[in-house]
């Protein structure tokens, strides 16, 4: 039975995928048209971010692992991707 906080969860996840995986298609494509390593190392930490969020998701509600277990997925995942996204300010 999903419950109003499992529904969040799903909702919260779907639009960070939506959202995330536009900002990783986006910055991406720039880096094709550019070449410019900071746009690649961009696109790689949002990627990471959202990845997290689905792999951190899809553990809880459909692996069936505990919430916490999704929830350190989806910190340590981010925390990495935030790690890329810094990195890429400061690429020349």
């Amino acid at each position: 039975m999903t419950t109003h906080i499992d529904l969040a969860i799903i909702v919260a996840k779907t639009a960070i995928l939506l959202l995330g995986g536009s900002i990783t298609y986006y910055a991406l494509r720039a880096y094709g048209r550019t070449g410019d390593p900071s746009l690649r190392a961009l696109g790689l930490g949002f990627g990471i971010v959202t990845v997290g969020a689905l792999v951190g998701g899809v553990s809880h509600q459909i692996i069936g692992a505990s919430l916490t277990v999704g929830i350190a997925i989806d910190s340590l995942l981010t925390a990495v991707g935030f790690g890329v996204i810094v990195y890429s300010l400061y690429v020349e």
